[in-house]
């Protein structure tokens, strides 16, 4: 009677395990077959600007790779937080399994994010974060360690009694505290000669319009920093109209096809490339990974590229540049 019931015991514990196993097992297959939904909101879609027309094509390419569902909801101007919130509560209303969301400012989002996250809605940012360490992943650059890329390479560049000015996109957001925070650092003991820093509310018209001031103001400045695509583009322009190619260095953060060409020119000296395709689409293959319950990694490091007018044809470099032209680039 004692070995039956062992027996019988050991059955139960036999069959409890093979049903605990075919559940996960049928969890597992259930999620791996699940169509995901997810929206992403970036800080604009706008056609002039590179960066974030490749980050977002690689989203679309990683959703359509991995069937999920993608809606982008994006705002016209990329400081244009008011509306960012409004597709922030919209997306919430729609109740997907994630919300993939690049901030454009540093804490004015934080109240949305939290409902979304009561609500069970997971959350990834891309490019940028806000204050509260509210978010499930981030995939970005590692923007201390593109500020600081820029800053060593433009110290070559520079002596010690040259004056600089920086050109910021957005005061107080994450990417340009950091970018700025690193190019000072890589600027080491040349870091007291930064004379001013403005921010053009990533607008390519401001940016020159403020860069044509600096360039009054200061009649000895030697190089003009900027943090972003439209500041750095709209800071070259100016340095090309007043005609200053020869006296005024422009190094930047971001690539596009116009910036590029200033610097076939010779207007730009340096820009440190993001990888924004690889960006957005790691944003969605994480993510997706994530909802899968599968390990992943809460920050992804998508990386970033000095070129100059040395390295810029190079194979490697080109599929950065031109990302259009070779997808999916590393």
């Amino acid at each position: 009677m004692k070995k039956r019931k062992q027996w019988i015991l050991l059955f139960c514990i036999a069959l409890t395990v093979c049903l605990a196993s075919g559940a996960m097992l049928y969890v597992r297959q259930k999620n791996n077959n699940k169509k995901w939904s997810l929206i992403y909101i970036p800080k604009t879609e706008d056609g002039t600007n590179d960066f974030w027309t490749s980050l977002i094509s690689g989203t679309r390419m990683a959703a359509q790779e991995c069937g999920a569902s993608l809606t982008i909801l994006a705002p016209e101007r990329e400081q244009d937080v008011e509306r960012q919130n409004e597709f922030l509560a919209e997306a919430i209303e729609e109740n997907p399994d994630a919300i993939l969301f690049s901030p454009s400012s540093f804490d004015a989002s934080d109240e949305l994010l939290q409902e979304a996250k009561e609500k069970g809605i997971k959350i990834t940012f891309i490019d940028s974060y806000t204050e509260s360490n509210i978010q499930d992943m981030t995939v970005a650059t590692d923007n201390l360690e593109a500020g600081k890329l820029l800053g060593e390479y433009a110290r070559t560049l520079l002596n010690e009694n040259s004056r600089i000015a920086i050109v910021s996109h957005v005061k107080g957001v994450s990417t340009a505290v950091e970018r700025e925070q690193g190019f000072r650092e890589g600027l080491g003991d040349y870091n007291k000669n930064v004379v001013e820093v403005v921010y053009c509310n990533s607008l390519f018209d401001k940016a020159s319009q403020l860069t044509e001031a600096l360039i009054e103001k200061y009649p000895d400045l030697e190089m003009v920093a900027g943090m972003n695509e439209y500041s750095a583009v709209g800071a070259a322009r100016a340095v090309q109209k007043c005609g200053k190619e020869g006296e005024i260095q422009v190094v930047g953060v971001d690539s596009s096809q116009e910036a590029v060409q200033l610097m076939e020119k010779g207007v730009f000296k340096g820009i440190v490339v993001q990888k924004a395709f690889k960006m957005g689409y790691l944003g969605v293959m994480e993510t997706v990974r994530m909802l899968k319950g599968k390990p992943y990694d809460e920050n992804v490091n998508s990386g970033c590229q000095l070129v100059t007018p040395e390295n810029m044809y190079s194979s490697e470099i080109e599929k950065l540049i031109f990302p259009f032209n070779v997808l999916g680039a590393d």
